[in-house]
């Protein structure tokens, strides 16, 4: 049974300290365990337990209602608000489903957003949010790596779908070569990048992850592609990015850079690549080609 802090709980739910206390103190559905120097800390049920009241009180619901509920009247009442419009109703609710493992759970609002929303959307403001919240339960030791994998996957699972109902892109289209670099394993936002440019009519040749700029060279000479993207999610060393400056400086197809680690920027402002900062970047630079 893992155990969470009250600081680490306040991080996973939304629900502030003083709350929690208050709750603990009127209500008996919230009963933290204590150490031996009365601390108190939370288990694995709890915490569910703690996201599904999240949920709902986020949606109007009184504590004291959610109080009197069963456990199957909470799950009952959870899933009926996925569908709303509260975007931490559904991050709680995958963050839920993850610990659970429960892979029709987590399909299923993934889809529900997909549908109502599209696929930006979805992303951007729920898919993002929710591998931050796994992130912190990585960092304190409560995610294991086939957990991240599981979820991942689904999500990546469901972006292909995306990307396959789309139209393939007219004859002439300008086409962009999309890569991660070696030892680059972060592949959703490369994916987002996938659907938008086949969504504005872009060929595109995806390689996928962790591929040696070698192999890049002999596909820029096979397919002559208009332009090329990679991403950072993991932090870069300065070596990496003199490989690849020194990359772009013998190849005449402009290379988009993209992604959150903190010294992308000014890295990319002493090289060759062009820093794209956002998804508005990517799609205006897409637009404007010429």
């Amino acid at each position: 049974m893992s155990k969470y802090t009250m600081a680490q709980v306040v991080t996973l739910t939304g629900i502030n300290a003083h709350t929690l206390r208050k709750w603990e103190t009127r209500y008996s559905l919230i009963e933290p365990e204590r150490t031996e120097t009365n601390i108190r800390y939370y288990s694995d049920s709890l915490l569910k337990k703690l996201l599904n009241i999240s949920l709902l009180t986020k949606n109007g619901y009184r504590i004291s209602k959610i109080d009197k509920m069963s456990e199957e009247d909470i799950h009952k009442a959870v899933a009926n608000q996925i569908s709303n419009e509260t975007y931490k109703v559904e991050i709680n609710a995958l963050i839920a489903s993850l610990l659970d493992m429960d892979e029709q759970a987590f399909d299923n609002i993934l889809k529900t957003q997909i549908i109502n929303k599209g696929l930006l959307t979805t992303v951007l403001e729920i898919v993002y949010p929710f591998l931050n919240r796994v992130g912190v339960l990585w960092g304190i030791d409560r995610v294991m790596p086939f957990q991240e994998h599981f979820v991942s996957n689904l999500i990546k699972k469901k972006m292909f779908t995306e990307i396959d109902l789309l139209p393939y892109p007219p004859e002439g289209a300008p086409t962009i070569v999309m890569f991660l670099i070696e030892n680059e394993y972060h592949e959703i936002g490369l994916l987002l990048a996938y659907y938008l440019a086949r969504k504005l009519g872009w060929k595109v040749y995806y390689l996928g992850q962790n591929v040696p700029l070698e192999n890049i060279n002999q596909i820029i000479q096979d397919v002559t592609p208009n332009i090329m993207l990679t991403m950072f999610i993991t932090p870069i060393q300065k070596a990496t990015f003199t490989k690849i400056n020194a990359f772009c400086s013998k190849s005449n197809v402009p290379l988009y850079i993209s992604g959150n680690t903190e010294n992308i920027e000014d890295a990319i402002k002493e090289g060759e690549s062009i820093y794209l900062k956002s998804p508005k970047d990517f799609v205006d630079c897409l637009e404007n080609f010429k």
